[in-house]
Order: structure tokens, then C-alpha cells, then sequence
């Protein structure tokens, strides 16, 4: 039964075009391929940029945190009660506390579970640092200027080793930020980004299977492009250079739309689903690999919408007005829920 599923997991059909097998990607004559057993290697990969990234954050981030001022807020203990404990940790039930002290626990425990500014500004400086270095070392590719370079001699195309190392810190960041998820910052898209970072690693694991290496690399660097300004305008604004941070965002916003919704789509998936058609029949992974850029065009719509509405925000509001507004709203939120169940 196992070999039969083993048989039928690398049939060449699957991940190889019509009238080539896996015979003629075997190492010969100084070309090297891209092979399926090497991807074991992105794990430890994973975890040696874990460990890059808590020496980097508290040797070379925290310093800088220090630099810039940046500083935690000083959080007001919350009072023991463990009514309202168990109720926001269990929606349990039922306390003899005012209104306004209720509200104020709410306030004072959800502040809590929020992470500290030095801890958002470690995370971002890092993902920042990493997306610059990444970005560079993609760009010196031919194939970046010349799609029609990204077919040429497919899929026997002989694997430099830049693009193998290149490849795998990618592959083995995007895990490392999977691995991490737990401990990071939790954001409103959680959902969103969990989707995006297994698609992302079927989609890199897939195109080094299946040799779409080239293509594989111009993805990836559209993405490193717009979110080194995403990175570095959250570091400006938690170093309270909101001005900075404000213009650079706008710059991001005009990158990311020109990136993700105009370049990803009509360059790249076009490379992806018309030009492979030139040189070989459809076969399974030619759908498998565009459906899953499809899944990451959506994930792109619906981010470009969180920051359409972020852009407004910041060009038509006061910041700290609407996180007030919001905070309060959200403490009421909490109590009126607690009370009613009550």
C-alpha cells in the first residue's frame, strides 16, 4: 500500500512535463539539478534563522530600541478577581463590582496580553533586515528583467548555487516566521497570515520539485520588495518618527498596489500560464503551481483592502485619536457582552 502511494506521489506526470522523467534531471556533464530529498535541509535552515533572529534581536535590535527611545508603557497591575478572571479567560459569570470598575479591569487585563512596543520593534527590525538582504540577492537574476528567460530550457535548467542558498533561506524563513506564530505578535490577520505562509511554502517546495525555480524567485522578490517598507515604517512609528513613517507607508501603499495587484497578476501569472504553453502541454503542476498564485492574488486583495482602509487613516485622521476611540469602544464592547450574559 505505501509503495503504491510512494509510486504514485512521484509520478513524473504529476510534477514533469509530457516526455520528460526524472532520469533527465539526474547530475551530469557539470549541471546540477534542483532534487525533491534536499528539501530536508530547509528545516534546520528554519531553526538556525530562529536563532539568528533572538541573537539579532537582543544584540543589534534591542540597542537600537534603546537608541531610539523606545520604551514599553508602564501597565497598571490588574486587580485580583476571579469572577471576571475566569469570565475573560472562560466567559464564566457573575461579580458585585460598578460598571466603571468593571470596565476598567476589562481595560487594564486585555493590556495585559498585548505585547510590548521593544518587542514589535525587535520583530519588525528583523524582518525588515531580512527582506533588504533577500530582495538584493534576487534582483541579480537575468531572468528578472526577461520573463521570457524564465522558460528558456525548461525544465532542464542546471541550478547555480546562488539560487540553491537563495531558495532555501527563503524556504527557510517563511517557516521559521510559520514556527513562530505562536510567540510573535498576534495580529488581526492571524488567519490570513497562517494561508499565506503555507501557500507560500507549497508554493516554493513545488517549484523546486518541479524545476520552476526561476519563477519561484521573481514571486518572492515582488514580495520582499513592498514589505521591506511595510517592516520599516513599523520600526519608524515605534520609534515615534510618525512623519517618516507616515510617508514611507504611502510610499509601501503605492508599492504594494503596483507590485501585488498590477505586476503579480498581468506579468508574472501571465508568465506562468501562457508562456509554459509554448513549449509543452498542461500537465498537473502547471494547474497546481497557477492555482496556488491564484490563492496568493486573493490574499493580496484582501490586504490591499486592510490598507486602503490604514492609508485613509493615516492621511485623514489623527492616529491617536482613532486608537482611543477604538480602545474605548472595545472596552464597552467587552462589559455590555459580560453584562448581558448576566
Amino acid at each position: 500500500m505505501l509503495h503504491t502511494v510512494t509510486e504514485w506521489l512521484w509520478w513524473e506526470r504529476l510534477w514533469l512535463p509530457v516526455n520528460v522523467s526524472w532520469a533527465d534531471l539526474e547530475d551530469r556533464d557539470g549541471r546540477v539539478y534542483a532534487k525533491a530529498s534536499q528539501l530536508y535541509g530547509v528545516l534546520p535552515i528554519a531553526l538556525c534563522l530562529l536563532i539568528v533572529r533572538f541573537l539579532f534581536e537582543r544584540l543589534v535590535a534591542a540597542p537600537l530600541a534603546d537608541v531610539c527611545g523606545v520604551k514599553d508603557r508602564l501597565r497598571r497591575t490588574v486587580e485580583q478577581n476571579a469572577i471576571l478572571e475566569n469570565y475573560f479567560c472562560a466567559k464564566a459569570s457573575k461579580t458585585s463590582w460598578t460598571e466603571r470598575r468593571v470596565q476598567l479591569w476589562f481595560r487594564r487585563r486585555r493590556n495585559h496580553q498585548r505585547p510590548g512596543l521593544r518587542k514589535r520593534f525587535c520583530e519588525a527590525s528583523w524582518r525588515c533586515v531580512f527582506y533588504f538582504f533577500a530582495f538584493i540577492g534576487s534582483i541579480v537574476k537575468p531572468w528578472f528583467y526577461n520573463l521570457k528567460e524564465v522558460w528558456a530550457g525548461f525544465p532542464k535548467q542546471s541550478l547555480l548555487p546562488s539560487q540553491h542558498w537563495y531558495y532555501f533561506l527563503e524556504m527557510g524563513f517563511y517557516l521559521s516566521l510559520l514556527l513562530s506564530l505562536t510567540f510573535d505578535v498576534k495580529r488581526k490577520d492571524f488567519k490570513e497570515q497562517v494561508i499565506h505562509h503555507i501557500a507560500t511554502l507549497t508554493l516554493l517546495a513545488f517549484s523546486w520539485i518541479s524545476n520552476y525555480i526561476r519563477v519561484g524567485t521573481i514571486v518572492m522578490a515582488l514580495h520582499d520588495s513592498a514589505d521591506i517598507l511595510l517592516e520599516g515604517a513599523k520600526v519608524l512609528n515605534y520609534a515615534k518618527w510618525h512623519k517618516m513613517a507616515n510617508a514611507m507607508f504611502v510610499v509601501f501603499t503605492i508599492l504594494f498596489m503596483l507590485t501585488r495587484l498590477v505586476i503579480f497578476p498581468f506579468w508574472v501569472i501571465h508568465c506562468t500560464w501562457v508562456y509554459p504553453l509554448e513549449s509543452y502541454p498542461a500537465f498537473f503542476g502547471y494547474y497546481f503551481f497557477n492555482i496556488m498564485l491564484l490563492v496568493l492574488q486573493m490574499l493580496h486583495i484582501y490586504w490591499a483592502f486592510l490598507i486602503s482602509k490604514m492609508l485613509f487613516k493615516c492621511l485623514f485622521s489623527k492616529v491617536t485619536s482613532v486608537n482611543t476611540s477604538q480602545m474605548h469602544s472595545t472596552m464597552r464592547s467587552d462589559y455590555y457582552i459580560w453584562k448581558k450574559k448576566n
